[in-house]
């Protein structure tokens, strides 16, 4: 004859390794849809600062950086070197709507419309200063190595907008004030 202890010590193991088991499920579906999470959100980084470095859009997800901050933020140097010879021509307004176009920051927008703004009316230096103190305040976490390349990847866009218009047959394109401001910009990574 069968000992009944024996039958529920049998369904009492069986519970606890079920239990164990869907514990573990939940654990691997959880790290599923974090790592899901992760990649949209680096994908949505990508599209609307430029940074096309796997490593550094990693360490901006773990700093829980979002896109729609990088957005608006990406824009401001861009304005700052359009603005560095006290006005801003058409070729130059054109090169940063066509910047911000392409990194998703639409008409209507909250971002596009603050970047119309800025484009219209200088803006104050405040508004740099803010955008020194994030890189600095993001630097601080950053290898210098993803500095470097966060560095890299955002004086590439400015060049574009700087190079926008002015100079003769292609030469000068680029003013010494212009410069002036790519040299503050890159100053600002610590590298």
């Amino acid at each position: 004859m069968k000992d009944p202890r024996s039958d529920s010590l049998f369904g009492a193991s069986r519970r606890l390794e079920e239990a164990f088991f869907l514990e573990q499920d939940k654990l691997l579906i959880e790290r599923l849809r974090a790592m899901k999470k992760m990649a949209e959100t680096k994908e949505a980084l990508a599209a609307v600062s430029t940074i096309t470095n796997d490593a550094v859009l990693a360490r901006l997800v773990e700093l829980d950086i979002k896109p729609e901050i990088v957005a608006a933020l990406a824009a401001v140097p861009l304005v700052e070197v359009a603005w560095a010879d006290g006005k801003i021509d058409p070729a130059e307004r054109k090169a940063v709507l066509a910047h911000a176009a392409g990194q998703g920051i639409a008409p209507g927008s909250i971002e596009h419309s603050l970047l119309e703004r800025w484009l219209e009316h200088r803006p104050e230096p405040q508004l740099l200063q803010a955008w020194a103190a994030y890189i600095d305040g993001l630097c601080e976490r950053l290898s210098v190595e993803e500095r470097r390349l966060l560095r890299d990847e955002l004086l590439r866009s400015t060049r574009g907008t700087a190079a926008a218009s002015g100079g003769f047959l292609g030469l000068g394109r680029v003013s010494a004030r212009e410069k002036a401001v790519l040299e503050r910009l890159s100053g600002s990574f610590g590298v």
